[in-house]
């Protein structure tokens, strides 16, 4: 489903469509409940998510074991916020 430097957009409430590469719903599971927390300035190695030498960003793995148990797999994400939105903040 996702290619390494695919990105999934994030602006407040909503997912942009024309800034998404590519989206999958097991991946939503394990976003979406640090996506709110990131934006609103949680320190990602404060949830555990990084070191304190990448506080910048956030890793996140999504849920799907891949083969043999699914036809999908597992993938890493590196969450970070950046500006550049209507509201002046996104995450990726």
């Amino acid at each position: 489903m996702h290619k390494v430097g695919d990105k999934i957009t994030v602006d407040d409430p909503r997912i942009v469509l024309e800034k998404t590469d590519a989206l999958c719903t097991h991946a939503l599971s394990s976003l979406l409940h640090y996506v709110l927390a990131l934006d609103r300035g949680v320190d990602p190695v404060s949830l555990g998510l990084s070191k304190q030498e990448d506080s910048a960003h956030a890793y996140i793995q999504c849920v799907d074991p891949g083969e043999p148990y699914t036809e999908g797999g597992t993938v890493i994400f590196k969450v970070s916020k950046v500006n550049g939105s209507s509201q002046g903040r996104k995450l990726q």
